[in-house]
């Protein structure tokens, strides 16, 4: 930043932000010069490091659209004219100034602001966003609606070129120029989404291409015509009014040009003036048009400047050298996982690993430096990237596909019926299985139980610790089928790790503590609060026998029969929507044995989206962490406590 003192929390706020201060909606914007936008834009961008760098968050990609986002409400008029952020990881600008300047401290803590739009949050947030590429599809369908009713507002998406690598942006792009509504696209080109972006479409994107290319040429053209005697320079001046089109035709503007989109750009994408300029020719325009900014992520911080996979989400950390304040101690599940992977792929050469442009938040960074022959991203695209880990697998590879559990629910057809119809040796490896935190609703992995369980030959497992992780794994790459095991997001659980990794019997479970009062079925990160809460019941004199089941899909029937047969009581626990998960497995296990005389409560996510916060808010009322397990427990045998913990 160009005035660190600024970082200083000694100097009064009113100094600090003397700009931002003022700005309680979009229309105080309009008030400003240029230059007094350039001075507010430093402001926002102090505001968004201090506040990421006490709560966590995305940082990269809001402080690379800070200008675009003054611009966009410079010229427009929302929220008369919709605006659009895709993902909404470049959306902390927009709320800034859309009111929400005095909570946005709160931002992604419990109670505070979301870390994306919000539809129920402010009128500004024209839809509520959190996957990729949504925005074309959405903000054609809202400027249809508009068309329909005779509204004259405009519609704006903003577009990541990461996001633009997934297949429904380009669906609405093509239906977009076909329908010929007015609708802008801006393209936020900075060529990276979390990860670089990789692919042919990137590279067409990249502004190597849109901008040298293009100052070469012209450079070229201009220098040959004046070397024209006489009439050179007159020329020069004719071939200077085709400029546009001559940029036009060798940068992606021939591609948006042929889906009947107006193209402008390549535009440096932190000029104010340059942007205020397009957006105001874009409003004026009939018709679809596409305005192609080019920016920087991480835009005036430096750390994350050099390093904006690293800061693009990010826990707390110092502003002065960017290094995160949380102390190293244990490894994450993710990181478990790719050393694993790394571990057995040296053994079988027909490991392939896949990922959808999230190398370093599936742990698969190792093994793509050490096997780069075998690694696979292929951008925000994961549909794409079930089907073609079918074909690896119909080749002999035994592929394996690192998606995060939210965002494996947009391949469920590619999942269905090109791998588990085929029954092929796939393997699922879904991070941020259950609640993840901060992030909320968009992104938290608490229905993966319940959209597989039920589809025909599908296995499905969830580790208890880091070293059934690496065993379930190595049972999946032995397993002749399509295959899913799913782990939390956050640390592991510092378990002793095998040297020699053994497989699993598929199907079989583990009874972890006796007791004959009742008995805790729980699966993957619940197995050991459930563990916790046995032993402290003892304490009381309940006796609570507690299960790992480790496979939703096949249940350990034998088991959970055994335990059901004994005690008559049963707890279920998962990180998992109730609605056809572990629970309902078990229940349904129940029904076809005739054990009706059997009482179970099942502990889970009930009917619900769960609001952001801290994983152990989250858990807490949800009802799932070790002291619900306990009231449920001491409930359903004195008969006493909570209605709440009684119900099933």
């Amino acid at each position: 930043m160009t005035r660190q003192s600024r970082y200083h929390n000694s100097i009064p706020l009113q100094e600090r932000r003397p700009f931002l201060n003022r700005i309680d909606s979009p229309r105080d914007l309009k008030s400003l010069s240029v230059e007094e936008l350039y001075q507010l834009a430093e402001e926002i961008r102090e505001e968004i490091i201090c506040t990421v760098a006490q709560n966590g968050g995305h940082l990269a990609p809001n402080l690379g659209a800070v200008e675009l986002t003054l611009a966009l409400h410079y010229v427009f008029d929302a929220p008369q004219d919709v605006i659009i952020w895709d993902v909404g990881h470049q959306a902390y600008a927009h709320k800034l100034i859309t009111g929400r300047r005095e909570r946005f401290n709160t931002i992604r803590q419990h109670g505070g602001l979301s870390g994306f739009p919000k539809r129920s949050e402010s009128p500004y947030d024209a839809f509520g966003v959190g996957h990729a590429s949504t925005s074309i599809s959405a903000a054609l369908g809202f400027a249809t609606g508009k068309s329909m009713r005779g509204d004259k507002n405009k519609v704006v998406a903003v577009i990541g070129d990461g996001s633009m690598t997934g297949g429904l942006a380009f669906e609405g792009l093509n239906q977009g120029g076909y329908l010929e509504r007015d609708l802008i696209v801006v393209l936020n080109d900075n060529e990276m989404s979390i990860a670089p972006n990789v692919g042919a479409l990137s590279s067409f994107l990249s502004r190597k291409m849109t901008s040298r290319l293009a100052v070469r040429i012209r450079k070229e053209v201009e220098a040959l015509i004046n070397s024209i005697p006489g009439i050179g320079s007159n020329i020069l001046q004719l071939v200077k009014r085709g400029e546009d089109s001559l940029i036009s035709f060798f940068t992606p503007g021939m591609l948006f040009e042929a889906l009947k989109y107006e193209y402008i750009g390549p535009i440096k994408g932190h000029r104010l003036d340059r942007l205020i300029e397009a957006f105001t020719n874009a409003k004026n325009i009939e018709g679809p048009v596409l305005v192609h900014a080019l920016t920087t992520k991480g835009k005036g911080y430096k750390p994350a400047e050099c390093d904006p996979s690293r800061f693009h989400g990010l826990g707390k950390f110092e502003v002065s050298s960017g290094e995160p304040l949380e102390k190293k101690g244990l490894p994450s599940y993710t990181k478990i996982f790719g050393q694993t992977l790394v571990k057995l792929a040296a053994e079988d050469d027909r490991v392939v690993a896949i990922t959808a442009a999230m190398p370093e938040g599936t742990g698969l960074s190792q093994f793509a430096a050490l096997y780069p022959d075998r690694f696979f991203d292929v951008g925000i695209c994961e549909q794409h990237a079930v089907t073609f880990a079918a074909g690896l697998a119909l080749e002999g590879f035994r592929p394996v596909a690192a998606i995060y559990s939210t965002f494996l629910q947009r391949a469920y057809d590619q999942v269905v019926h090109d791998i588990c119809l085929q029954n092929l040796p796939v393997t699922f490896v879904m991070d941020r299985g259950g609640l993840v935190g901060e992030d909320g609703p968009t992104h938290h992995g608490v229905f993966d139980l319940s959209y597989l369980r039920h589809v025909p030959n599908m296995v499905l497992m969830a580790p208890a610790d880091e070293n059934e992780l690496q065993r379930m794994l190595k049972t999946a790459l032995e397993h002749d089928g399509p295959i899913a095991l799913r782990y939390p997001r956050g640390t592991a659980e510092g378990v002793a790790m095998d040297d020699e990794i053994e497989t699993l019997p598929i199907g079989k479970g583990k009874l972890i503590c006796e007791g004959d009062d009742l008995a805790i079925l729980a699966v993957g990160n619940r197995v050991i609060p459930a563990a916790e809460a046995a032993k402290s019941l003892e304490k009381e004199g309940i006796r609570a026998a507690v299960a790992n089941c480790r496979f939703i899909k096949p249940l350990d029937r034998d088991l959970i029969i055994q335990l059901a047969s004994r005690t008559k009581q049963l707890i279920t626990v998962e990180e998992n929507a109730l609605q056809g998960g572990f629970g309902s497995a078990v229940l349904e296990l129940l029904a076809e044995e005739g054990l009706t005389n059997v009482r179970v409560v099942r502990l889970g996510i009930r009917d619900q989206f769960v609001e952001h916060g801290s994983q152990q808010i989250q858990r807490s009322s949800c009802g799932i962490d070790t002291p619900s397990i306990i009231e449920a427990a001491r409930v359903m045998v004195t008969g006493e406590g909570s209605e709440q913990a009684a119900s099933s």
